[in-house]
């Protein structure tokens, strides 16, 4: 930690805008978000700002990259070609064996999603992560980039709060190379409000993520506002769920809750230092 405290001094943690983050001049990834196997996809894009967050967080072509819990694939739509020809791409998913219904139907339709379009996902890796207990993503040390997308909050509620949190960060350490750098966007939760809402909302704190990101031995490099949404007071009924694209209320307020638009997120850039 010591090592850790004195680099974040020298880096000086940096707040960075979205338009400082255009990817307009990384021709391959322009050509992946206009694909048309996005056709449907790219219509979250406004919400989720793919280029400007991948590029915030220094992707390249030639990279060894994991993506954890990739869910239906949203972010892996663009990862996988993106990094095919030159690059490694590994989809730390779910056990395809788990006893939890919802975890083994979700990995099947992944698997599923990947060998209806070899043109695309053949090159793709599928690992397995589940922390505490399985947390395999990658050989260790030999990933430049883990990247996770609204999946700390989960781990943070499926019991043991921090704790858990530290082993996944912990598993993502192990996997990245030194200098290596870790990517997260997740759902915030205002500093302000109580700890306990952690728990059920699908929110979390950023300094909650900070605290547990340092604690496994990352450096913060760098902060984005590039997925900030003002208008998110984080506080409904269904938690992050009541606003799109879940839209657990169902008709109950639609228009409101589409007018709001998705989650206030936190964009967070973090390095394995290059010497523990």
């Amino acid at each position: 930690m010591g090592i850790a405290t004195g680099i974040k001094t020298a880096l000086a943690v940096l707040t960075v805008t979205a338009s400082s983050w255009a990817a307009a001049d990384d021709e391959a990834l322009q050509e992946v978000l206009a694909g048309e196997h996005r056709a449907e996809s790219s219509a979250r894009d406004e919400y989720r700002h793919p280029g400007e967050t991948l590029a915030f967080f220094g992707i390249e072509p030639d990279m060894t990259v994991v993506e954890i819990w990739p869910g239906g694939g949203w972010y892996t739509e663009i990862l996988a070609p993106y990094l095919r020809d030159e690059g490694v791409f590994y989809a730390a998913h779910f056990n395809p064996d788990s006893e939890v219904e919802y975890f083994k139907r979700s990995r099947d339709n992944y698997g599923e999603k990947l060998a209806a379009n070899p043109e695309l996902y053949d090159a793709t890796k599928v690992s397995v992560f589940n922390p505490p207990d399985e947390y395999d993503i990658a050989p260790a040390g030999s990933a430049d980039m883990v990247l996770t997308f609204r999946n700390a909050h989960n781990w943070y509620m499926r019991g043991g709060g921090e704790e858990k949190l530290l082993s996944a960060f912990s598993a993502f350490y192990r996997a990245l190379k030194p200098g290596g750098i870790l990517g997260l966007v997740d759902h915030r939760l205002p500093e302000n409000r109580d700890d306990e809402e952690q728990d059920t909302s699908g929110y979390i704190k950023q300094s909650t993520v900070i605290s547990a990101a340092e604690k496994a031995g990352f450096v913060l490099a760098a902060e984005s506002e590039v997925n900030a949404n003002p208008k998110d007071k984080a506080k409904y009924q269904h938690g992050v769920w009541t606003l799109p694209p879940s839209l657990r209320g169902g008709d109950k307020n639609r228009d409101k809750y589409m007018g709001i638009g998705e989650s206030d997120r936190m964009t967070l850039k973090f390095v394995k230092p290059e010497q523990d």
